[in-house]
């Protein structure tokens, strides 16, 4: 309490009241105030938000890439060993670069994005084998698609295994496992022709692609649901 200024006997009793409201006043804040909140920042989309939002569109051109590319190869039934090359070479490295770039936007775990990454580069990697000079043989062209094959479908495999949250989880092992079969074929059985070689890798490029295409279709209902990371 303040105390009452002296030299006032017998005057009325002092009020402090006003004092303290005074001091009061200077340290509270009103009621409005205290209810204000700070305005929401607005949401920041992270490199993993917009690879996803990516991803469908790219799977998509792979699809359309296959079927076009497997429709191409099995309406030129006589083509020559360099063309059988530069056809299957070009897919190897469209679908490579592909895997590279989707990689972030389709896995989650860090060593599924590493599986991705490594089988995009061998993609890559033999379909610039695919490219290199006059090739020997045939059987050295299908050596180099068989391999690229199975790399990407052992990759598939895994990652849909491993992510429960991958969509459209049946169609990838079913595509993983028919194109570790291609693999396998393409490595161990003797291609006599590249006319053989190019009907069956025609007729596995068209049903890669129209998987491929479908997949896409479930990416993108995906895409929405990726939370917002910096």
């Amino acid at each position: 309490m303040t105390e009452p200024p002296t030299g006032a006997p017998g005057g009325a009793p002092y009020d402090d009241r006003g004092v303290h409201t005074r001091h009061g006043s200077g340290t509270h804040a009103s009621p409005g105030a205290a209810r204000q909140e700070p305005e929401p920042e607005p949401p920041f989309e992270g490199p993993l938000h917009l690879l996803s939002r990516a991803a469908w569109q790219t799977v998509l051109f792979t699809g359309i890439a296959s079927v076009v590319l497997g429709v191409l190869v099995l309406v030129w039934p006589g083509a020559s060993l360099l063309a059988a090359g530069v056809l299957f070479g070009l897919y190897l490295v469209i679908s490579g670069i592909l895997q590279l770039a989707a990689a972030f936007g389709t896995h989650r775990r860090t060593s599924l994005r590493v599986l991705a990454f490594i089988s995009g580069a061998v993609s890559i990697l033999l379909g610039l084998f695919c490219f290199r000079g006059p090739l020997q043989s045939v059987l050295l062209l299908a050596l180099w698609i068989g391999i690229g094959w199975l790399f990407r479908g052992v990759t598939q495999i895994v990652a849909a295994v491993h992510d429960p949250a991958m969509p459209a989880r049946g169609w990838h092992v079913f595509l993983g496992a028919v194109t570790v079969v291609a693999g396998i074929v393409l490595i161990d059985s003797p291609v006599e022709s590249a006319t053989v070689l190019m009907l069956v890798g025609g007729w596995w490029l068209v049903v890669v692609g129209v998987v491929e295409i479908v997949t896409s279709v479930r990416l993108r209902g995906r895409s929405g649901r990726v939370p917002h990371s910096v």
